[in-house]
């Protein structure tokens, strides 16, 4: 696993000066029943992004954004079925989150 990670948190609506870089604590990051934990290896930045930034679509701030990602998944959660430590996966979901939420980084 990853020594340091960290979240793009956008802590208001606007332009690229809200977003911050905040540290997570890999260490409290265990995913729970029928989740992975997945190691970024990149991820998608699009229009939607900016949307969500920026407030044209309604988001809760602060917010982590980000609708796209892939990599290698770290930790499999109980209930998982079909995938292991060491798989390259990618993903893509409507609720944004791929950046890293400061809480529990789950995508």
């Amino acid at each position: 696993m990853m020594s340091e990670a960290y979240a793009i948190i956008a802590e208001k609506a606007g332009g690229p000066e809200v977003l911050v870089k905040k540290p997570l604590d890999l260490g409290k990051m265990k995913p729970e029943a029928g989740q992975v934990l997945l190691r970024h290896q990149a991820i998608g930045l699009n229009f939607i992004d900016i949307y969500h930034r920026s407030g044209l679509y309604k988001q809760d701030f602060p917010a982590n954004l980000g609708c796209e990602a892939a990599g290698v998944i770290e930790a499999v959660g109980d209930k998982v079925k079909g995938f292991k430590a060491g798989d390259r996966v990618a993903i893509f979901t409507s609720k944004p989150g791929c950046l890293c939420n400061p809480s529990d980084c789950r995508c």
